[in-house]
């Protein structure tokens, strides 16, 4: 009867999708087996790509099962990896599958750095490829229409998924063949196709002709639909609407037909001719309007049949009334197809490549709760080492334990020389000075990446803007200024992050300073510290004393105190929980994860111990402290007191304040080096990361470049030029209407010197017909009533000759100045194609040379009594 619509395929550009994905992998999830498993998968997904859309696809099932399950690895990594212009920016290039381009550009085509477009795009292709399917199959047998129903009802399904996801998958306007109005017709004619398999179905299994008349009536409602869609709008093929038009004439001619038996059937032999007469107008206009698409000769043969033997039985039997077609019922609809509707997994044989690899949310869940306890650990942290810090100070400033080892008055005591010692071991002031040494080239390095990574930004960004004021609206994409916010914030922080590190480096070095002298005291043998340190002679010695025995004690119970902070601090950096299993559950159950509620619930569970004893630590530390100064004020009251020993009790505790400062400057520079260095690995990563948008952007930026180039050549020049007054004059000679073309302004000549006057050619009579004879072969003397030449600028024509007309050629100017062409009279054998009549009765002057040629003096010709005139160059 007809042949059944099919849709074309879109033509993807290739794409690595294994590099950006390794990339991202082995920046976001730590190296070992599961890195090189995610990344060996991603080089599986970029195979599976290039299997399904890089190769011409055959019409059947296992290309199909291909695209399918590449579709299905799209939605399972879309949770997965963040695609985007700015973090896993991969371009995926279309074409539009009904553009078949220009001579001059090629095919429209869209790129964009969007998972979305790909996905789009692949569902185009898995519903084209069914409908091709489909329209492959033998519909002679059972099993040929079933899977040629199956699969126009899946291509209905999937243009009707991409019809009402599309604009928002994309952000941005489609081309033609993916827009809502196209799809949403290909969905409607896909499932006309299928109810017109099941009319077929119906017909071949011989039903009730009620069912299979309804059957069809809903086919052609179908049709019908699909053709008011597309009538209007130039975006299908132009052989599809003919194709709708008749399917939904056929479609109603045959629920006429089968309707016209059920009226034979009722005794309604007027109806059954009415009906058969529609049916036969219709199948009529399809053969006269339509034959080139359709072949409905069967058709018609058996309407027409059908409609004589009525006719002749009615006619001389039943004498029935024949009803307007006004006044027929219409015939009822019964639809058994819809659109199967998309639902992942496609494919019977997908396997999630990226199975083990947890979702987007929850990785971005996992990375909120590890700053989350980070924080907390550093605030637990932080409180533990302020209060030690706070204990070593009241120490420093009591002169303990220095005060209760210092009975002798003249040597050192034991506390200050174990601080001396550990300084030494540590490096001594020569490990500060080459930490602070080696700050400046640590920060100046951070410096530098963080700059280069902002000025690719700059630099794109300024190209993207001035391609922008040039193309104006036809610069479709994304702004930069827009796309690079998120950079641009980020950058803006790490400036921040670095100008604050100058600042404390600032009061590193300026509180080093500050104690580095009595740091190097400390760094001394004992033999110079115990002279450098005054000596006192204590009146009476507190060996023993019970005040001096209580501080002792006291003091043992701080140190006490501050190894249990050591070990707690050390507890709390050792604890470890994998929150992936519970964020993946609270995903499950409902569908999204409620990251603080869980993190908060889970930190105090895991947290709550130590804080506890974070808190009883300082609780005890507290009153230590209380009773160590109070100790010390009866210890101070016991102690004989003079200028000597107060001002070596003053060293004693300079000495202690600067053994607490050395440890606290060395663990800050440490900390600084450890932070500049890390530092350096996050602006790498982020130095990586702008390059690669601004490569990207390029490649985008380069493709955008050529499509518009391929547009503009497109596009039709520039408007026609109307002809000048010389080509439309008419037969007659008649005077031509004044022209609304303005006339150029003549060229000022200025004093510019003339060539020498042409003499007069000879006047060609009928004595010198001999003459003509003898020429070669191809000329001729002029007919009778030819035009005469005219003779040059400034020469004196002679007698009986005309002016000729301006050349029939091209609209070169004519005023003074420009050389024009010069009308030869034509010869009996002229030839209007040949250029270069060099054998004319005489040569034309050099000065008429035609525009654009280059000059070159010609031969003297037989027959010419005059000599080669010179020629004069314009000036």
């Amino acid at each position: 009867m007809t042949n059944f619509i099919s849709v074309q395929l879109k033509k993807a550009s290739e794409v690595d999708l294994a590099k950006p994905l390794c990339k991202f992998i082995q920046q976001s999830y730590p190296g070992g087996d599961a890195q090189a498993e995610h990344c060996r998968a991603a080089e599986e997904l970029s195979r599976l790509r290039k299997s399904a859309l890089g190769r011409p696809l055959d019409k059947h099932e296992s290309a199909l099962e291909t695209l399918l399950r590449y579709y299905d690895q799209l939605c399972s990594i879309e949770p997965k990896f963040p695609f985007s212009e700015n973090q896993v920016c991969v371009t995926f290039t279309w074409k539009d599958a009904f553009d078949k381009g220009s001579l001059f550009g090629g095919s429209a085509k869209l790129a964009l750095a969007s998972l979305g477009y790909e996905k789009t795009c692949v569902l185009f292709n898995c519903g084209a490829l069914a409908s091709q399917i489909a329209a492959e199959q033998n519909l002679d047998n059972d099993e040929g229409l079933k899977a040629a129903a199956k699969h126009y009802q899946f291509a209905s399904g999937a243009f009707q998924h991409i019809k009402e996801t599309v604009l928002s998958a994309l952000n941005r306007e489609p081309t033609v063949d993916i827009s809502p109005d196209t799809v949403g017709t290909l969905s409607l004619i896909m499932l006309a196709q299928a109810q017109e398999v099941f009319f077929l179905k119906a017909t071949r299994d011989k039903m009730k002709d009620g069912i299979i008349a309804k059957l069809a009536n809903q086919a052609a409602d179908y049709y019908g639909d699909a053709y008011k869609q597309c009538q209007y709008k130039d975006t299908l093929p132009k052989e599809v609407f003919p194709v709708l038009a008749a399917k939904h004439c056929i479609m109603q001619a045959n629920a006429e037909y089968h309707q016209s038996i059920l009226a034979k059937q009722q005794k309604k032999f007027g109806e059954e001719i009415g009906r058969l007469q529609h049916a036969a107008d219709l199948v009529k206009t399809v053969a006269s309007r339509y034959d080139e698409y359709v072949n409905i000769k069967d058709l018609v043969d058996k309407i027409n049949r059908a409609l004589t033997a009525a006719k002749k039985d009615n006619d001389f039997i039943y004498h029935d009334r024949v009803p307007d077609l006004k006044d027929l019922e219409s015939v009822g609809k019964a639809s058994l197809v819809k659109s199967t509707p998309v639902v992942v997994p496609l494919s019977q044989k997908f396997t999630d490549l990226f199975e083990k690899m947890v979702p987007l949310q929850v990785q971005q869940s996992l990375s909120v709760y590890n700053q989350r306890k980070a924080d907390q650990v550093n605030r637990l942290i932080a409180q533990m080492r302020e209060a030690t810090n706070l204990a070593n100070g009241v120490l420093a400033s009591l002169n303990l334990p220095a005060a209760i080892e210092d009975v002798s008055g003249d040597t050192v005591p034991q506390s200050i020389l174990n601080k001396s010692k550990s300084v030494i071991e540590q490096g001594g002031i020569q490990t500060v000075d080459q930490l602070i040494k080696d700050l400046p080239e640590l920060l100046q390095r951070n410096k530098e990446i963080l700059d280069e990574s902002l000025r690719l930004l700059d630099e794109e960004e300024t190209t993207d803007n001035d391609l922008r004021t040039k193309f104006k609206e036809r610069w479709q994409r994304t702004p930069s200024n827009e796309l690079y916010k998120p950079l641009r914030t980020e950058g803006a922080n790490y400036h921040n992050i670095l100008n604050k590190a100058v600042q404390a480096d600032g009061q590193v070095k300026e509180r080093y300073q500050s104690h580095r002298d009595t740091i190097a005291l400390l760094c001394k043998p004992e033999s110079e510290l115990n002279a450098a340190i005054p000596s006192a002679n204590p009146a009476k010695t507190l060996q023993g004393n019970e005040v001096v025995n209580v501080l002792r004690t006291l003091l043992a119970n701080l140190d006490e105190v501050k190894k249990e902070r050591e070990q707690l601090e050390n507890d709390l950096k050792s604890v470890n929980f994998d929150m992936t299993s519970k964020f993946l559950t609270a995903l499950a159950q409902d569908g999204a994860i409620n990251e603080e509620a869980i993190s908060e619930a889970e930190l105090d569970r895991i947290y709550g111990s130590h804080k506890q004893k974070v808190q009883e630590s300082l609780k005890k530390q507290e009153e230590l402290l209380k009773n160590i100064q109070n100790a010390h004020q009866d210890f101070s009251k016991m102690k004989q007191s003079n200028n000597e020993s107060n001002l070596r009790e003053e060293v004693l505790k300079n000495l202690a304040v600067a053994n607490d400062n050395f440890v606290e400057l060395v663990a800050n520079l440490k900390e600084g080096t450890k932070f500049y260095n890390e530092l350096t690995e996050i602006l790498l990563k982020f130095q990586n990361k702008c390059s690669d948008i601004v490569f990207a952007r390029k490649t985008e930026r380069d493709e955008l470049l050529k499509d518009l180039q391929q547009s503009i050549a497109r596009e039709p020049s520039a408007p026609s030029i109307p002809l000048p007054t010389y080509q439309t004059t008419p037969a007659g000679g008649s005077k031509p209407a004044a022209s609304s073309t303005p006339t150029p302004a003549p060229r000022t000549m200025g004093t510019k010197p003339q060539p020498p006057a042409r003499p007069p050619p000879p006047v060609i009579s009928a004595s010198s017909s001999s003459s003509s004879a003898s020429a070669p072969s191809g000329t001729a003397a002029p007919p009778p009533g030819a035009p005469a030449p005219t003779p040059a600028p400034g020469a004196t024509a002679p007698a009986g000759s005309t002016a000729p007309s301006q050349a029939q050629g091209p609209p070169y100017p004519t005023y003074p100045g420009y050389p024009g062409y010069c009308q030869m009279p034509m010869p009996m054998g002229y030839n209007p194609y040949m250029y270069g009549q060099y054998n004319l009765p005489y040569a034309p002057s050099p000065v008429y040379q035609n525009p654009g040629q280059a000059p070159y003096p010609a031969p003297q010709q037989p027959g010419y009594p005059f000599p080669q005139q010179p020629y004069y160059p314009q000036q």
